[in-house]
C-alpha cells in the first residue's frame, strides 16, 4: 500500500502541473485550439546545422572545451611526485606556422562584428566576455587592446591557463601564470597601433574577439607577483612547457597558433 500511494501522489502532482500549464497557455492565448496546442507539446524544433566547415568544426571545438576536465596525477602508484620530462616542440615555427589569412579566416567568420572604437566596445558589452587576472592567467596592462574576447575564445584562454598550471605541476616547476599581451581591437586602435608598428595590418584577427597573444618571455610567478619571469635559463623552459600545451590544443584542432618572433608572443585565434 505506501509504495501504490507514493506513485498515485507524485501523479496527481504532475497531472496537476500539466492541467495548469495548459490553462495558462489557453488564458494567454484563447483562441488555439486543442489540435494546436498539442502541435506545440509534442513538437521540436531542431537545431540548425551550420553548412560550411568553419561553423561545423566550432561544434567540435564547443563540445571538447565543454567536457568535464580530467584530474591531473600528481602522484606515481607508489605515491612518489610526478616529474615528467621537459620535451618542449621541435621547432616554433613548423609547429605553429598558422599565418594571418588562416586565422583571418575562422576570426570572420566565427567572431563578432568589428568596432569602430572604445564607446560602441562600452554598448556591445553583453557580446563578449571581460579579461583579467585570475588564477589561470595575468593580464599585461594592455595599450593597443581592451580586455573582452567572444566566449568561446575566453573558454579557451582559461584552459590554456589551467593545462599550463597543471602541466608546471606535473613537471616539477614552481607556479606561474601565463601572461595575455594582447586582446580585442577596435578598429581604432588598429589604425593608432599602425602609427608605431608599420607590419601592423588593418585585416587583424584581433578585432573580432576571437584573437589574443601570450607572451613567450614572460610569466607571472604566483608566489611573488608583480615579479616576472625574465629570459633566462628558467624562462627558455617555461616558454618550451608552454609551446607544448599549445602545440596539443591545436593538435586536438580547438585553436589556430602562430609563434610571433618580433612581438615575442604566440598569437592564438579559437576555432
Amino acid at each position: 500500500m505506501p509504495k501504490i500511494k507514493f506513485r498515485k501522489r507524485y501523479f496527481l502532482i504532475a497531472f496537476s502541473l500539466i492541467v495548469a500549464t495548459l490553462f495558462t497557455i489557453k488564458t494567454i492565448n484563447p483562441d488555439i485550439t486543442l489540435s494546436k496546442l498539442g502541435d506545440m507539446l509534442t513538437s521540436t524544433q531542431p537545431p540548425s546545422m551550420p553548412t560550411d566547415t568553419v561553423g561545423r568544426h566550432s561544434l567540435m571545438v564547443d563540445a571538447i572545451l565543454h567536457s568535464a576536465r580530467r584530474p591531473s596525477s600528481l602522484l606515481t602508484k607508489s605515491g612518489e611526485a610526478v616529474k615528467n620530462k621537459v620535451l618542449g616542440v621541435h621547432s616554433f615555427e613548423e609547429s605553429f606556422p598558422d599565418l594571418n589569412d588562416v586565422q583571418l579566416a575562422t576570426a570572420s567568420s566565427m567572431g563578432i562584428e568589428t568596432i569602430a572604437n572604445r564607446d560602441e566596445a562600452a554598448r556591445r558589452q553583453d557580446e563578449l566576455v571581460y579579461i583579467d587576472d585570475n588564477p589561470y592567467y595575468h593580464v599585461k596592462r594592455l595599450n593597443h587592446s581592451i580586455p573582452y574576447l567572444a566566449p568561446r575564445a575566453a573558454l579557451l584562454l582559461e584552459e590554456i591557463g589551467r593545462a599550463f598550471i597543471d602541466s608546471l605541476s606535473t613537471k616539477g616547476f614552481p607556479m606561474h601564470q601565463i601572461v595575455v599581451t594582447s586582446v580585442l581591437r577596435t578598429e581604432a586602435d588598429v589604425k593608432r597601433l599602425q602609427r608605431f608598428n608599420a607590419n601592423a595590418t588593418t585585416q587583424s584577427c584581433h578585432q573580432y574577439g576571437t584573437t589574443f597573444d601570450i607572451g613567450y618571455n614572460i610569466f607571472e610567478r604566483v608566489q611573488q607577483p608583480g615579479k616576472p619571469e625574465q629570459p633566462g635559463s628558467n624562462g627558455v623552459l617555461l616558454k618550451s612547457i608552454l609551446s607544448e600545451v599549445l602545440r596539443d590544443m591545436r593538435e586536438q584542432g580547438l585553436c589556430y597558433v602562430k609563434h610571433e618572433h618580433k612581438q615575442s608572443c604566440f598569437h592564438i585565434t579559437a576555432r
